[in-house]
């Protein structure tokens, strides 16, 4: 079997955690061969063997073996480097937000395009078991017509806006999370016929972006996109609401939690929910009957990134997250910002 060789641009937790132990999961079909870092050092992430660790980039650059470089690095790095790599011909996939600005993501798409090589976001929350989970509670029918959803990922961390003395782009809430949840709604719903944004700054003006409340219409479907900072306990994951039922899921995706814990995808039950953590449906059948049941959750899987990646420029099939996607993404983001800048006057 052929293999995809790929190397990284950033050793840090992105990509030792959100990264490396789902490419090196599809060892038979991904052979990862350089990680390049300014500083090389294995306090934290132990060196994998096999890999060739550099701090001198043009290892990457000048290898002609390597046809797939993922970028690990701040956001506000991504658009200067994702075209320094396509420059280079090589194919990248970009972690998220993706860039800061649509202009700059339509420029790498298009200069991606015209040197045909592809260029994709790293978008592993459509690979989530909540996310997954309600998708087949939607396509089961047994909500009946779909009016609203609700996507809610919260956190009680106020130390974190505490921390932050003044308003940036690159450290707001909204680029910083938004990426994950509205990613999961652009891909199952597309582009929404309208859209309203509430984002605020609960510590005042001119301070960190800590709270946002997106809605996007569908129709008479509207699908809120929400999170906090500041809510000791948590909403559902997902609240599904229907002409005949409704559905909710309390928790998250179990994958993170594991990784935090260096629990990785080699155990068999990395990342399987367990029958507490599955969500409830409750709702009317065709005979007016009450029912309610537990949902065993689905299986989340961010090798599956990779996989598609894979079958893309190995087996040249399409990408699993279009460009017009990405764009959209973007200017939603960029749009919910501009909301805060504007009332402030900048």
């Amino acid at each position: 079997m052929k293999k995809l060789t790929i190397a990284y641009i950033g050793n840090g937790k992105s990509a030792n955690r959100y990264h490396l132990p789902f490419s090196l999961k599809l060892k038979d079909q991904i052979k990862v061969k350089t990680i390049y870092a300014r500083h090389i050092s294995h306090d934290v992430w132990k060196k994998i063997d096999g890999i060739k660790y550099t701090t001198d980039i043009n290892d990457i650059y000048n290898d002609p073996e390597i046809q797939l470089v993922v970028l690990s690095v701040p956001a506000g790095a991504h658009y200067k480097l994702a075209k320094e790599v396509l420059n280079h011909n090589k194919n990248v996939l970009v972690e998220k937000p993706f860039t800061e600005t649509e202009a700059q993501a339509r420029e790498l798409f298009q200069l991606a395009n015209d040197k045909h090589l592809l260029i994709q976001c790293y978008q592993n929350r459509r690979y989530d078991s909540d996310f997954l989970t309600v998708k087949k509670v939607i396509e089961s029918g047994k909500l009946g017509d779909i009016l609203e959803v609700e996507s809610t990922y919260d956190y009680f961390r106020p130390y974190v806006p505490e921390g932050e003395k003044q308003f940036s782009v690159g450290h707001s809430f909204l680029y910083g999370h938004a990426c994950h949840t509205l990613d999961q709604v652009i891909s199952y719903f597309g582009k929404a016929d309208k859209v309203h944004y509430d984002v605020r700054q609960l510590l005042g003006e001119n301070r960190m972006n800590d709270y946002f409340d997106i809605d996007m219409y569908y129709g008479i479907m509207k699908v809120s996109v929400k999170s906090s900072f500041f809510r000791l306990v948590p909403r559902p994951s997902f609240t599904v609401y229907g002409k005949k039922g409704v559905f909710a899921k309390q928790d998250v995706d179990r994958q993170e939690i594991d990784l935090k814990h260096f629990y990785m995808p080699d155990h068999d039950d990395f990342g399987i929910d367990r029958p507490e953590d599955y969500g409830t449906l409750t709702y009317l059948d065709d005979s007016n009957q009450y029912h309610q049941e537990k949902v065993v959750s689905e299986i989340g899987d961010y090798s599956r990134v990779y996989q598609g990646l894979y079958d893309a420029l190995i087996n040249g099939k399409p990408k699993t997250v279009k460009d017009e996607e990405t764009i959209y993404q973007i200017h939603m983001l960029e749009t919910g910002i501009n909301e805060i800048t504007k009332k402030e006057g900048k």
